[in-house]
């Protein structure tokens, strides 16, 4: 692009970059205060996978998971380097943040120009930090974004130099996406599509657009080719394939479109959250690309890239919050557009008005860092956890995990009747089975019963040296047609062979921790853990 006269003026130009500078100082200073936040289930599952991937354990094999392997082959490599440990994780997420935001500079400084991509990566720096995609935990979204967004900027430079070696790396990364989670195919189809447009408007040869396209679909599929290879011969293949294709299958076909319609408006609203400005800013964006002449030739891609990367928010229609960290880049980039676009309209070299409207895009994205800066800045970790994870047993984890190790040998396994995987990691103990969450036992599909058939069997041939009873909703998410095997097992079990040593009532004023024989008399209130040690 042609860059804009008021980017030339050194006072504009070092406004921007200070902005830019000013954006991801704030994030990292908001990162570093939240370090210590609490793994929630998801990163407690990725967290317990890494630790058995260092131990030589294979996925799939002491832990069930629909997700493919890539994040938890991150989380392994981030731990290597951090330690095994809450902050360790959290250090590299914001190492990965940091360096996803350098690869949106970068597509945006190659669509947009210089200003271009400095406003787009500092409205992703602090889109992908808010609480309301859960921007804190180290989703498998974040690793999707930071191998997408690589990709498409190796693609974007690759198709005008006709260079297959970069188309070949392209595909890497966009597969290693994939690897991260399901949802990265979308970007996938995304840079294909792209390359065949890009090819046929080049007018190339019929034959030079479909060996491109090939060598790219080759890099791409290479990723996941390994690892099935891997997988099979370590012999869990069955298990991934089950778990990753059939069950996965089951699970995203269980809401209808209608009932996705409404995930998506109850979820929506509080996507935006604070951060409401900056989406208004990116649909200003939007509209400049229709209209705005020097975007003209951009137009194309972003609108695709937007199209493809909110198609990947929507596999199985549940709306998520973190799920729509996929959709940040695109989100950005039309932040980026629109700021590029408002001074295109101006056209001028005089310094004041493009440093007003440099100065409303620093509000719009001060507005939310400012708005959320009690959690970002001010409270306690704990408190700070309690605000957006609330009465979920994160901190109560921690705690179970410490008085599981303290009473156990390292070869003792344990189980945790709940979805409850980061118990596993804290402790530093192997799961008796390999059933880490249980709502795949709880939803009305056809392997309900099966699966918690198997669970019951895995545990009773383990013998495990602890059970943990988590005792709510959010950790099982029962319905009135789920499989009720599960729970009149664990009544009998528990109260013939193991006995209780630790109890935990969890409610809105806090928790309180009863162990050993200080729970004797103390009623159970509604959300609570039981710690059952097995009868010697």
């Amino acid at each position: 692009m042609k860059p804009n006269p008021s980017f030339t003026h050194p006072g504009f130009r070092a406004a921007a970059w200070i902005l830019l500078g000013a954006a991801i100082t704030a994030v990292l200073l908001a990162r570093t205060h939240l370090l210590g936040l609490p793994l929630e289930r998801d990163e407690g599952e990725y967290a317990y996978q890494g630790q058995l991937l260092l131990h030589g354990i294979w996925p799939y094999k002491l832990a069930y998971t629909m997700k493919l392997p890539g994040t938890a082959v991150a989380y392994a490599l981030i731990m290597s380097i951090f330690g095994q440990s809450i902050s360790g994780i959290h250090i590299g997420l914001a190492l990965v943040n940091l360096i996803t935001i350098g690869f949106v500079f970068l597509l945006g400084k190659e669509r947009l120009g210089v200003l271009g991509g400095i406003m787009s990566a500092a409205s992703y720096s602090v889109l992908s930090l808010m609480p309301n995609v859960l921007g804190t935990a180290a989703h498998a979204t974040h690793f999707v974004v930071l191998f997408a967004v690589a990709g498409t900027l190796f693609l974007s430079r690759a198709v005008n130099r006709e260079s297959l070696p970069r188309i070949f790396a392209s595909g890497l990364l966009f597969g290693i996406a994939f690897l991260m989670k399901q949802p990265g195919a979308f970007f996938v189809c995304f840079a294909s599509l792209y390359l065949f447009s890009h090819d046929r408007k080049a007018r190339l040869r019929a034959g030079r657009i479909l060996s491109r396209n090939l060598i790219f679909i080759l890099g791409a599929a290479i990723p996941t080719v390994i690892t099935g290879m891997l997988l099979w011969s370590a012999g869990v293949f069955e298990k991934f394939w089950f778990w990753t294709v059939t069950y996965a299958t089951q699970y995203g076909s269980q809401v209808s479109a209608a009932e996705g319609f409404q995930m998506f408006m109850g979820h929506f609203t509080g996507v935006l959250g604070t951060a409401w400005p900056i989406w208004l800013l990116g649909l200003v964006g939007l509209v400049a690309l229709a209209v705005d002449r020097t975007l003209k030739n951009q137009a194309w891609f972003l609108i695709t890239f937007a199209l493809f990367s909110g198609l990947a928010v929507c596999p199985g229609l549940y709306f998520r919050p973190h799920y729509f960290i996929l959709f940040l880049p695109a989100l950005s980039l039309m932040c980026g557009s629109a700021t590029s676009a408002g001074l295109d309209l101006l056209r001028t070299k005089a310094t004041a008005v493009p440093l007003i409207i440099l100065g409303i895009v620093a509000v719009i994205l001060a507005f939310p860092l400012w708005s959320e800066r009690d959690f970002f800045f001010e409270l306690p970790v704990p408190e700070a956890n309690r605000l957006v994870n609330g009465t979920n047993p994160f901190p109560e984890s921690i705690k179970i995990a410490e008085y599981i190790r303290s009473q156990s040998n390292p070869e003792d396994k344990i189980a945790v009747l709940g979805s409850e995987p980061q118990i596993y990691f804290y402790s530093k103990r192997l799961s008796a089975t390999g059933y880490i969450y249980m709502y795949s036992l709880m939803e009305p599909q056809p392997y309900a019963h099966q699966m918690q058939e198997e669970m019951i069997r895995e545990i009773e041939q383990a013998h495990p040296r602890f059970l943990v009873l988590v005792v709510m909703s959010k950790s099982w998410l029962a319905g009135p047609n789920s499989d009720q095997t599960i729970f009149k097992w664990a009544d009998s079990y528990c109260e013939s062979d193991y006995e209780e040593v630790g109890l935990m009532n969890i409610s809105d004023n806090g928790t309180d921790y009863y162990f050993s024989n200080m729970s004797v008399g103390v009623t159970p209130a509604p959300d609570h853990i039981v710690i059952y040690r097995r009868k010697t």
